[in-house]
């Protein structure tokens, strides 16, 4: 959905995106970088400008403590090939539509994993100084589902990712519950890795998480809200059942449950867009919705969850030339 750039090209090697960067830059034409598009919502009038898809390829596996992987590589096709090898630490990823380039920008996460914990360090373009860069782990600043990247969003673009996986036949502890139940562990509990990603890959196929032509549910950017960080003040404000999980920065809760307690029901639709019918985090198009109508939906939970709650759901796709109200 949404519509057509006025211009595309493909940047099939490193020095090709960064040229076509610096490029534009000297030139001040605006410029889309697209990965995978996963994590995307353009709006209908589509964006006014060159949109410049990220194509790279390369992975270099000389070393499970520094594996580094260009940003045009397929982020899945990544995991599913370290935990063939016997490398963990992301396999709990398993599934994620996109690209690796765009893992670091948002901490992409799931089941208890966060791809910051394996991330040594990560190679950078630094629009604004013109020049190349490697950051450390700790220079990224990642948070939960944010960055560095994300907070000066446009300045750097990500040419590679170096990872520190480890060499074993076991995964990492699992820290989600329903991915312990799954496997019949203990949380905190260790299982085989390739039994973890298949039962990763098990549970967000059961939700519409995994790119699937068949299923309608799958045809959406994933969970369209965070979960919301409140201040311990703020969560004393929720109901009792609400879930809370208290953590350094906060105490989050789950952007699922304020949804549906604020009246929303899986499948619930507004024009041509709906939310899923298997969880109510993300909306998805059944067929014929245009972005207006994404955002539209959006709108109307957002505006339910803040009357009830008093909290404003943040998305978590990007939104190219549209926006929220």
């Amino acid at each position: 959905m949404g519509g057509p750039p006025d211009d595309l090209v493909i940047a099939d090697n490193t020095e090709h995106l960064v040229a076509e960067v610096a490029a534009a830059d000297q030139a001040a034409d605006p410029l889309l970088l697209l990965g995978g598009g996963s994590n995307v919502l353009v709006g209908d009038a589509g964006w006014p400008g060159r949109a410049l898809l990220i194509r790279s390829r390369g992975v270099n596996w000389a070393d499970s403590d520094a594996i580094t992987v260009a940003a045009g590589e397929n982020w899945s096709d990544f995991v599913d090939t370290a935990v063939s090898a016997g490398l963990s630490g992301i396999e709990a990823l398993a599934g994620i539509p996109g690209l690796v380039g765009a893992t670091p920008i948002q901490n992409v996460g799931a089941y208890g994993q966060e791809v910051a914990s394996v991330i040594r360090s990560v190679h950078v373009y630094d629009r604004l100084t013109q020049q190349p860069q490697q950051l450390t782990s700790a220079e990224c600043r990642f948070g939960y589902r944010t960055s560095l990247f994300k907070d000066t969003p446009g300045r750097f673009v990500v040419l590679d990712v170096t990872f520190a996986l480890r060499q074993t036949s076991r995964s990492q502890p699992i820290a989600y519950a329903e991915l312990a139940k799954a496997l019949s562990v203990s949380q905190g509990e260790t299982a085989p890795l390739g039994a973890t990603r298949n039962a990763v890959l098990a549970l967000r196929r059961r939700k519409g998480m995994v790119l699937d032509a068949n299923d309608a549910d799958s045809r959406s950017a994933g969970s369209f809200f965070t979960n919301p960080i409140l201040s311990p003040k703020a969560a004393e404000q929720l109901p009792p059942e609400a879930p809370q999980y208290p953590g350094t920065t906060g105490v989050k809760t789950s952007a699922a449950w304020l949804i549906e307690n604020a009246g929303f029901t899986k499948g619930y639709r507004n024009g041509n867009a709906q939310l899923s019918t298997k969880h109510t985090l993300a909306i998805t198009n059944p067929g014929a919705a245009s972005a207006a109508e994404v955002l539209q939906l959006a709108d109307e939970i957002r505006q339910a969850v803040d009357k009830k709650f008093g909290i404003v759901l943040e998305p978590e796709p990007v939104l190219v030339n549209c926006s929220l109200s």
